[in-house]
């Protein structure tokens, strides 16, 4: 089977102050904000959680340019798609990090976007 997108992981953003933005979302909107921004996890199934964040206005994490804003994908099998993807032509961009949460990497849509690619980890 090839490994593919299993849902949507995180949606980032730019803006000028994420401490005041985080704020009005947290007054208006209820959201339970932390160091990360928000996270949006079901009970039936803790990797498919959703993070909603927003960034420093000069931010570098979206990649090269001034990209707004950047989604991220969450996948099933990070090292196989990248392979995949790659041997497609789809450029990938800097090496995969693996971090306690789960594994990403990055690529570049085909009008110039960068995406992030995680991989959660399974809960212990």
């Amino acid at each position: 089977m090839m490994a593919k997108a299993t849902g949507i992981g995180g949606v980032f953003f730019r803006c000028a102050d994420p401490a005041a933005t985080s704020a009005w979302y947290a007054e208006h909107l209820g959201l339970p904000i932390d160091d990360y921004g928000c996270t949006f996890a079901p009970d039936s199934d803790p990797k498919a959680q959703t993070i909603w964040s927003p960034f420093k206005a000069d931010t570098d994490y979206f990649g090269p340019g001034a990209q707004e804003f950047m989604v991220n994908f969450r996948v099933d099998d990070l090292d196989a798609l990248l392979a995949g993807l790659a041997e497609k032509g789809v450029r990938c961009v800097g090496e995969p990090l693996d971090e306690s949460y789960g594994k990403f990497g990055w690529i570049i849509d085909c009008d110039g976007r960068q995406i992030e690619l995680w991989e959660p980890k399974t809960p212990v």
